[in-house]
């Protein structure tokens, strides 16, 4: 209902409506509720053990926060890693061997400011990005995106926060336990799931993608924009706006407390982000929008971060 209080009803046209002449006066108007909103197809190219990727989720899911109503949003893995040998990794990066990872995954998270330890490829490398990624597709095929995706996320908190292995079946079992799925059944049907994860790799390929993160929208026609690595939010939005050729409305940014619910775990760089802070406005933030009692703050290389109770 309209909150302006000025109502005038009008003689002529017999309509009640704001004082200010905002009422229609067509005698018929023809509406159509029924029209569906088109939607973009977005696939999100990306990996467990995906330094770059971890460093943009501030970013990109606000994004989906603020136009996922626009989107049909597919992850797809791309196979970071399947396995250490005598040859270079990633030479552009200096990286040959596990250790080799450990500085270059630091300076991403001081960067981005989405705290990286990287202290397990030194001391209990991770393997292969593999395992991690088969047991996505296993919960994606079985469970749906939603779980699928907060297995991710808790997956990349384990590995670039808690320095956990994720190439390890206890690891993983211990993440898909914790999102309320049976770790032990799903990693173990993980182990024949290769044929699920060669079709993301096919994907990717068809969507002509090589490295990631990569963000890839395709309209109705077919058409379609890429955008690869840390891109700011107007990027997205730019390419979603060519995506659909008209201008785009944002989504209500929900409350903290209603993140927290959903996430569980949220880094200081992410309210920023989401909630359009200075990093020195985050605490008094946090303090007047979460109850006592309900949350814990924690640290994270100096970077703060909160956590459902």
């Amino acid at each position: 209902m309209n909150d302006n209080k000025n109502m005038v009803c009008d003689m002529e046209t017999g309509i009640c409506g704001p004082a200010d002449g905002a009422a229609e006066s067509g005698a018929l108007e023809m509406m159509d509720f029924n029209k569906p909103q088109k939607k973009i197809d977005l696939y999100y190219v990306t990996d467990p053990m995906c330094s770059h990727c971890w460093a943009i989720e501030p970013v990109f899911n606000k994004f989906i926060e603020l136009y996922g109503g626009y989107l049909n949003v597919n992850k797809v893995m791309g196979g970071l890693l399947e396995k250490w040998h005598d040859g270079p990794i990633d030479p552009a990066n200096g990286i040959y061997k596990p250790a080799d990872v450990a500085p270059h995954w630091r300076e991403v998270g001081e960067h981005s400011r989405m705290p990286i330890d990287g202290s397990v490829m030194i001391d209990d490398p991770v393997q292969s990005s593999f395992p991690a990624s088969r047991v996505f597709k296993v919960i994606q095929k079985e469970h749906g995106n939603a779980l699928a995706t907060e297995y991710l996320r808790r997956t990349r908190e384990a590995v670039f926060v808690l320095n956990k292995n994720i190439s390890r079946d206890e690891v993983l079992s211990g993440i898909v336990d914790g999102i309320g799925l049976s770790g032990r059944s799903i990693v173990e049907k993980s182990a024949d799931a290769q044929t699920l994860l060669d079709e993301d790799f096919s994907q990717a390929a068809n969507l002509g993608v090589s490295g990631f993160p990569t963000v890839v929208m395709i309209n109705e026609d077919n058409q379609d924009v890429k955008i690869a690595g840390a891109r700011p939010l107007e990027t997205y939005v730019e390419g979603l706006e060519r995506m659909l050729e008209e201008k785009v409305k944002p989504g209500a940014i929900p409350s903290l407390t209603g993140v927290l619910k959903r996430e569980k775990v949220i880094f200081s760089k992410e309210i920023e982000e989401l909630y359009g802070l200075e990093q020195s406005e985050v605490e008094p933030f946090i303090e007047s929008e979460l109850e006592d009692g309900k949350y814990e703050r924690k640290e994270a290389l100096g970077e703060l971060y909160i956590t459902l109770k």
